[in-house]
């Protein structure tokens, strides 16, 4: 049998998880990382800050050369944030050409609003390359439990359902299931949207609101979901599933989310800048609400949750008042999407 070839570009906690989850189910596993200052770091100690108690198995290559890590990859997974995903892979050479490619980076690129399997598509292109085919992999997964071995449930989406498949044959480890799934456009805008939904759990959290007002944006914060989602020509069904719903409620209540704990800090008193200063991490749905504030007005869907959150994090609207703005909304009959 062909030997299996992984190569996770991108050294931080997914992508160091989705590592050890591919080494675990068999294969040979590379992880090479755009700071070589980091990766030399863990390839010494196979030890990062960013997940406590995780040791990097000994077996898995940590390399600072890209050629070297890309070279007779049989699949590439992308584990860069989305909005550094374009300058990350314009550094890449021509082994991402061709090769299939598994995203778990969960965002909409400000300036071109593009989700992150086209975002690369887009630079393999640009470099004269013929892109590989794209999935994405998704669904509520703290990288904490991941480390621990706990169990979670993904999808893998791809257009090319050969993809979804070696994805989901690769991955087969007792603490994972990961089912199949062609609707890469739902997969990917719900795990990017929900980010934003968290801000706003968050936000409850830390202004004392009450478990019933967190319910109410986790489900009202679906409903804008699906409609962005079927505006754009997703299914809406993908929204109710393990990427959709799944994801959201995991982010929207777990302490270890960093986005729910973004929007707590907020809701508590802090600004948005001093968060970000103090916590070190990239906060996805601080930019990723952005982009679904421009996606709200390319397509036409309401998504108030959404923007009330774009107005608290960049127009300096008070959390309170924009819980009382939600509150005296005109009445109207429940509805999901559409």
């Amino acid at each position: 049998m062909q030997e299996r070839i992984v190569t996770v570009i991108g050294d931080g906690q997914m992508g160091l998880v989705m590592a050890d989850a591919f080494q675990r189910g068999e294969s040979t596993v590379r992880v090479w990382g755009p700071f070589p200052e980091n990766v030399e770091v863990l390839a010494a100690t196979r030890r990062t800050p960013r997940l406590e108690g995780m040791e990097v198995d000994p077996s898995i290559q940590i390399l600072a050369d890209a050629d070297a890590a890309l070279d007779g990859a049989s699949l590439i997974v992308n584990a860069i944030p989305t909005q550094f995903i374009r300058p990350v892979w314009e550094r890449l050479g021509s082994g991402i050409g061709g090769t299939p490619i598994v995203s778990v980076a969960k965002g909409i690129e400000n300036e071109t609003l593009l989700r992150p399997t086209e975002i690369m598509s887009s630079v393999i292109e640009q470099a004269g390359l013929v892109p590989g085919s794209m999935c994405a992999l998704s669904g509520p997964t703290i990288a904490t439990e991941l480390v621990a071995h706990l169990p979670a449930v993904m999808v893998a989406a791809a257009v090319d359902l050969s993809v979804s498949k070696q994805v989901q044959a690769w991955l087969q480890v007792p603490w994972m299931r990961i089912y199949t799934h062609d609707d890469l456009l739902g997969v990917e805008l719900a795990g990017a949207a929900k980010n934003v939904i968290a801000l706003a759990a968050g936000m409850v959290d830390g202004l004392g609101a009450g478990d019933n007002a967190k319910s109410a944006v986790l489900a009202r914060g679906l409903s804008e979901i699906t409609a962005l989602g079927e505006a754009m020509g997703a299914r809406p069904e993908t929204f109710f599933g393990v990427a959709g719903v799944g994801d959201l409620a995991t982010t929207c209540f777990s302490p270890h989310g960093r986005n729910r704990t973004c929007g707590e800090a907020i809701g508590g008193g802090m600004t948005l800048d001093a968060f970000l200063e103090s916590s070190g991490s990239v906060i996805e749905g601080v930019a990723t609400t952005r982009s679904m504030v421009m996606l709200a007005d390319r397509h036409s869907v309401e998504m108030p949750i959404t923007r009330a959150i774009h107005a608290i994090l960049f127009e300096g609207l008070d959390p309170r008042k924009a819980i009382e703005r939600l509150m005296q909304r005109d009445p109207k009959a429940e509805s999901i999407g559409h």
